[in-house]
This record gives C-alpha cells, structure tokens and sequence, in this order.
C-alpha cells in the first residue's frame, strides 16, 4: 500500500516525522519533507534518499513555517503543482516548551499552540480537499501522552496536544464518509534532539515523575506509525506503559490523581 503513494511529512527534517519518513521510503513511498529549517531539510533529504527501495522513487523538502496558513498553504500549492498531492499526510511539527504555568511567558504558552496545535490544522486544512477530491488519503496526526495525561509542567504543551487528540478525533468522523482514515499518534517521552532542550526546561516535579520512564526511540514511533496506517487504527499508541495510562485514566481518573498528587508532594519535599 506504501509502494508509490506520495506521503508528505511535517516536521520531517528530526525525529519522528524523519523516523517516519525514512521507514516509508524503505517501503518504496515517495517522500516530500516539510519543516522550517532548509539546511537541517537537505540533510534530512539525503538520509531519507539513502533508505529509497528503487531508483525511481522521489524525495523533495519544502520549507516553510507551517504556523502561518499562508506559508503552508504556498508549501502545499507548490508540491500539488509538480504532481506531489499526497496520499498519505503525517503532521509531526511542533515545539515543547514545558514550564510551570504561573512562571511561563504567553509567549511561550502561545508557541505551544501555535506549533504544536496550528501547525497541524494548517497541514490539514491544505491536504484535505485534494485528499476528497480523490476519495482517499491516509491523515496521521501527531499528538503524545500528553494529549490524554495533563502532565505538571506541561500546560502550555498538554493544552496543545488535547486540542489535537479533540481536533483529530472529530476529524475522523467527518473525513470517514469521504474515504480518508485519520489516525493520531501518543507517544511518551522519545528520544529525540527536542528531548534533551526541553529536559532542561522541566520543573523538579515533571523529572520526578518521568524518572521512571526511559523514553522510546524515534524509530518504534515509526514502526507503530506503519502499522496504523495499514491497519486504519485511529489511536496509534507505540508501548504499553501508555497504553496502561491511557486505559487507567479513562476507567479510573480519580485513582489516577492520587496517585499523581502523591508523586508530585513527594517531589516537593526533595527540593
């Protein structure tokens, strides 16, 4: 199903989106990155062109700031004019700027939600018609375990991946009817170049409770990813701590606080 079909990837010059680029060209997709940063894209371009199964498949970069509806818009025009509208869309652009709420600038609140929640209405709102304009196409959203945990530290992030879960979910039964899957990713911490600036950011809280988390690779997101796609799952959860936490919160939340007040209180007191 992968073989030939035009994927567009945000985000796709790091981490996830390039994990998930480089495991859809193996499978002989054409790949077109879109990310912010040119020269991080060209490199990106040419670790993803070494993964291409044949000669005859394509790999293109477009940058643009996809937290501005005209850039993307341009982005996407542009791939559709040279013959890339996309069959499969996966949105994993954004930014984590953890921080307690009371200290955080709206600056920071905002770049949440702009790149972690517009960024992904904007991608969506450029692919869609062209996606029911054919009666197909595959939208994979990228939210976190943050998206359904509202983890301390993280109000400015967690408000911009529940908006994401919420937007995706409603999504899925407009797009159903047109012949379009939507699917929306949660993962937990995964080891990535933005992990290691936004553990520099955390309250004493957030490590105390995420100390017992070792994160995963980009590459099992990937793996996950795939198989979402090709078994049109809507949740895409890649391991099994969260898909504990995402079963235990929603059959027992009040339980679940607790336990989390527990943690945090304790880490109040190491300070």
């Amino acid at each position: 199903m992968f073989r030939g079909a035009h994927v567009i990837v945000t985000g796709g010059s790091s981490g996830i989106g390039l994990a998930c680029a480089k495991a859809l060209a193996d499978r002989g997709a054409h790949i077109a990155l879109v990310a912010r940063d040119a020269g991080r894209l060209e490199i990106a371009r040419g670790s993803v062109a070494e993964r291409c199964a044949d000669s005859s498949q394509v790999v293109v970069t477009r940058s643009a700031d996809l937290s501005s509806w005209e850039a993307t818009q341009e982005a996407f025009n542009t791939l559709s004019e040279e013959g890339f509208t996309p069959r499969i869309l996966i949105n994993s652009a954004g930014v984590i700027i953890p921080g307690e709420f009371s200290a955080m600038s709206l600056a920071d609140f905002e770049a949440n939600m702009t790149a972690g929640f517009w960024s992904v209405v904007h991608a969506c709102k450029a692919a869609v018609p062209r996606m029911m304009a054919a009666s197909a196409g595959h939208i994979v959203n990228v939210s976190s375990v943050a998206g359904f945990l509202g983890i301390y530290g993280y109000t400015g992030y967690a408000a911009a991946k529940y908006a994401t879960l919420g937007f995706t979910e409603a999504l899925r039964f407009e797009l159903k009817p047109h012949g379009i899957t939507v699917s929306v990713v949660l993962p937990p911490d995964t080891d990535t170049p933005g992990l290691v600036y936004e553990k520099t950011l955390r309250p004493t809280e957030t490590e105390a409770i995420a100390a017992a988390i070792k994160p995963i690779a980009a590459e099992r997101v990937a793996a996950a990813v795939i198989r979402g796609i090709e078994r049109k799952r809507f949740h895409i959860i890649p391991d099994a701590t969260s898909r504990f936490y995402f079963r235990f919160k929603g059959l027992l939340p009040e339980v679940f606080f607790h336990i989390v007040d527990a943690d945090i209180a304790k880490a109040r007191r190491m300070r």
